[in-house]
């Protein structure tokens, strides 16, 4: 059993999660921190951090970036683990989460879906072969309306990702409108799509001389960023420092 502190509770998030931990019987949250209570909660709320004195094995924070920073001192402090899922955090506060991972276990994840970290692995191995042997690549990703960062922090950890097996060799391009010359063989091109509702698509392409292979992962609700995050703070249990993500934890699975 894995004693979770939720960070952001009443968010979209951490209501998410407190619904699926609710139905997991190797998982509880014995409290949430945020600036409001909502009231539904079945575990006490503190709006403070620093007034939680509850024994846990792990925070899994789904906040604002504005409470970060007394986040990471708080699990400093109190030697507790965090699954790091806010997004928008600044430079320096990621090189703070950085230096936190040599006293406390820290992991940070792009997307903290089980099925985007298997792919970054696929598209790994595939890069390897396929890119090997002339093939152009290309992401697309899509999300609603309201997302105002483009590309995806997730579409540029898969790019990141390729280029990494393939030896940091490749650059990226973002927007082909005023170029007017052929495609550079070592360059990943990134597109990305805003309407509607979409939660997330993420589509990555190797486009070859007759043939074209695609790799593609759909999520359907935000659920499945909460279930990574659940399968995070259970590895995290018990974990000395280091700085680890969501491959860890498949590699963990396997």
């Amino acid at each position: 059993m894995v004693k979770i502190i939720m960070h952001g509770c009443s968010g979209h998030m951490g209501q998410v999660i407190t619904g699926l931990v609710k139905e997991d019987p190797d998982a509880e949250i014995v409290a949430g921190i945020d600036i409001r209570d909502n009231g539904t909660n079945e575990y006490p709320v503190f709006q403070n951090i620093w007034d939680c004195d509850v024994e846990a094995d792990a925070v899994i924070d789904f906040a604002s970036a504005k409470a970060e920073d007394a986040l990471i001192d708080y699990c400093v402090e109190k030697k507790l683990p965090v699954v790091v899922c806010t997004t928008g955090l600044s430079e320096e506060q990621l090189a703070k989460i950085r230096e936190a991972s040599l006293k406390v276990a820290v992991l940070k994840s792009a997307n903290m879906s089980l099925g985007i970290n298997t792919l970054f692995k696929l598209v790994q191995d595939a890069a390897k072969v396929l890119a090997e042997a002339g093939f152009d690549i290309e992401i697309v990703e899509k999300h609603h309306k309201h997302k105002v960062d483009a590309p995806s922090g997730t579409a540029l950890a898969l790019a990141d990702s390729i280029n990494e097996a393939m030896g940091n060799a490749y650059t990226y391009t973002y927007d082909r409108s005023q170029r007017r010359e052929e495609r550079d063989p070592k360059e990943i091109g990134i597109s990305a799509v805003r309407g509607g509702s979409i939660v997330g698509e993420h589509e990555v392409i190797f486009a070859g001389t007759d043939e074209v292979i695609e790799f593609k992962h759909t999520a359907y609700s935000k659920a499945v960023f909460g279930k990574g995050a659940v399968q995070a703070a259970k590895f995290l249990k018990g974990k000395g420092p280091g700085y680890y993500d969501m491959r860890d934890v498949i590699r963990a699975q396997q």
